[in-house]
């Protein structure tokens, strides 16, 4: 085979593909027209049985072409929940104009190359309008760009499946006069990245934000007596390691390339699969169609007396609704007492949600909706 044959071949792939993303594009304008016949008509965004049945139908198709079905499958899938994730986004644009707009404003922890902001492209990416990234140092200056609108949106992180809940934002969401509005998950990856030429051996200094640290413990305990560094963000740990000599930090491999760090070693956290849980919050709450799978995010403080808790968890259960979280935290100023962090699949635009809701008053000292915001799960819904 000759190069000009290869070239020719090449251009005959890089037209394929052009005509490809065409076809994309155009499937994707027609399920937002499918869009409109679902609010009309209340039916709910994701059809499992039409899906399945769809994937069926082409894994056949594609082996008379020649395609194994792993490789349909997969490629579907990916198109389905494109259309499912486009699909909600305009639903909760067409529920909120007023609130979402064409410009996102967002808050985040660290800089680029921070998991945080990794975060915001994948929640923002789903949603159209210009994404302002606005960086910030600790969570609390998060949660006041919001709060006097110079954000239109913080992005904080509330738990991890190595290290656990992130108790300074539940703390924080005690007090800060905010409303979650939606959340989202981010693989985390974490790699310790140093200055070019710099061997395992050389380091002597870790800089890390406090998260990583403990995500990465095992790791860590490995490499017997070496200084660790807490910074307030990743993107500060990573200009530290700039800075310093035979020293290193702990981010995303994206994090390092950035700035002209090297990979030094790889998969450094406790468990192969680490992923952090962000809620997106914001000053207003969202109003959030039962078309969509929904979550409740809510604080209540129980009456000091036996049984309390018991009570009023017994409630969701008497409604038949799903609690997927319960996390308690010390109330500031009042030692021995604590407050109770819920989450409920449910939405509070549901009659049975109301009346739980109202129960729940009688048997607690307080109670406070966080949020009632569109779930990242892609589950059908039962729509009443």
């Amino acid at each position: 085979m000759t190069e000009n044959i290869l070239n020719a071949l090449r251009h005959d792939i890089n037209e394929i593909d052009a005509d490809l993303m065409v076809l994309l594009a155009k499937r994707r304008r027609i399920s937002h027209s499918v869009l409109e016949y679902k609010i009309a008509n209340s039916k709910p965004i994701r059809d499992e049985e039409r899906e399945q049945a769809l994937l069926e139908k082409l894994i056949s198709y594609g082996k008379s072409l020649g395609l194994d079905a792993f490789y349909v499958n997969s490629v579907f899938q990916t198109i389905l929940e494109d259309s499912v994730l486009n699909q909600q986004a305009l639903l909760q644009k067409s529920l909120n104009p007023e609130v979402l707009g064409d410009t996102h404003r967002v808050a985040y922890l660290g800089g680029q190359g921070s998991y945080s902001q990794l975060a915001c492209h994948k929640y923002f990416s789903r949603r159209p309008g210009k994404i302002v990234e606005m960086g910030c140092s600790t969570f609390d200056k998060i949660t006041e760009q919001v709060e006097q609108g110079k954000a239109d949106y913080g992005l904080l992180p509330i738990e991890n499946t190595s290290s656990g809940s992130i108790n300074e934002v539940f703390d924080l969401l005690q007090h800060a006069q905010v409303s979650i509005v939606g959340e989202v998950t981010q693989t985390v990856e974490h790699c310790l990245l140093s200055n070019l030429g710099t061997e395992l051996k050389d380091i002597t200094k870790i800089f890390a934000h406090h998260q990583p640290f403990a995500q990465c413990s095992r790791f860590l305990q490995s490499l017997g007596e070496l200084q660790q560094e807490t910074c307030d963000s990743t993107s500060s740990a990573i200009q530290c390691a700039l800075e310093t000599p035979n020293s290193a930090a702990i981010a995303s491999a994206q994090a390092g390339k950035n700035v002209g760090l090297e990979v030094v070693k790889t998969a450094l956290a406790n468990q192969a699969e680490n992923h952090s849980r962000f809620i997106v919050v914001a000053r207003q709450s969202l109003q959030v169609s039962t078309q969509l799978p929904t979550k409740i995010s809510l604080i209540m403080a129980t009456k000091q007396q036996v049984g309390s808790l018991a009570d009023a968890l017994m409630i969701f259960k008497l409604h038949n609704i799903n609690m997927v979280k319960l996390e308690s935290r010390p109330v500031p100023g009042n030692p021995w007492e604590e407050v109770f962090y819920v989450d409920l699949l449910a939405n509070t635009a549901e009659p049975k949600v109301q009346k739980a809701l109202e129960q729940l008053k009688e048997c607690t000292q307080f109670i406070r909706i966080l949020g009632c915001y569109q779930s990242e799960s892609l589950q059908a819904v039962d729509v009443l």
